[in-house]
């Protein structure tokens, strides 16, 4: 049984690398010189920041910036849980953002699009608690955000990078 996994296992890499599959990040790989090669705007809210401070985790800080990146973002706040005394309870956090990314040189955008995500918090405790649940929930959506927009551009980058 040991035998036939491993064989499973070596015939599964070999068909993933005849099929042209490369680390995204590898000397070769399309997103090899995304590291450090893109500029966020400057963010201007705390949720700003958040984003802004997750996607220079996942792709660098900028050092050669080759690209900046443009953002829109939206947040919406939808109460779900309300009691039979129309006490709101929970709350859904819906966040989308519109983002482009540029050549620094020309302004040209070289690619664009939307990503959009949601989280949750409970009201139900104290006032101190239901604002750290809350500001919780948002740096969360910053996370969930920037995480797929990171995703995007590397999955995309073989087209637009060079």
């Amino acid at each position: 049984m040991l035998s036939y996994k491993r064989r499973t296992l070596i015939l599964s890499l070999l068909a993933l690398g005849a099929c042209g599959f490369q680390p995204a990040y590898g000397p070769t790989g399309p997103a090899a010189n995304l590291q450090g090669s893109i500029e966020v705007d400057t963010p201007n809210t705390r949720d700003g920041f958040n984003l802004v401070r997750r996607l220079e985790e996942r792709l660098g800080q900028p050092q050669a910036t080759q690209f900046t990146l443009s953002y829109t973002l939206t947040i919406e706040e939808d109460g779900l849980g309300i009691t039979p005394a129309q006490a709101i309870t929970r709350y859904n956090v819906l966040g989308a953002i519109d983002y482009a990314v540029r050549e620094t040189g020309s302004g040209t955008v070289v690619h664009s699009g939307q990503v959009d995500a949601f989280t949750s918090y409970s009201a139900t405790g104290t006032t101190v608690s239901t604002q750290t649940a809350k500001r919780s929930a948002y740096a969360r959506l910053m996370i969930i955000l920037a995480d797929q927009i990171t995703n995007r551009l590397i999955a995309t980058s073989g087209a637009w990078s060079k």
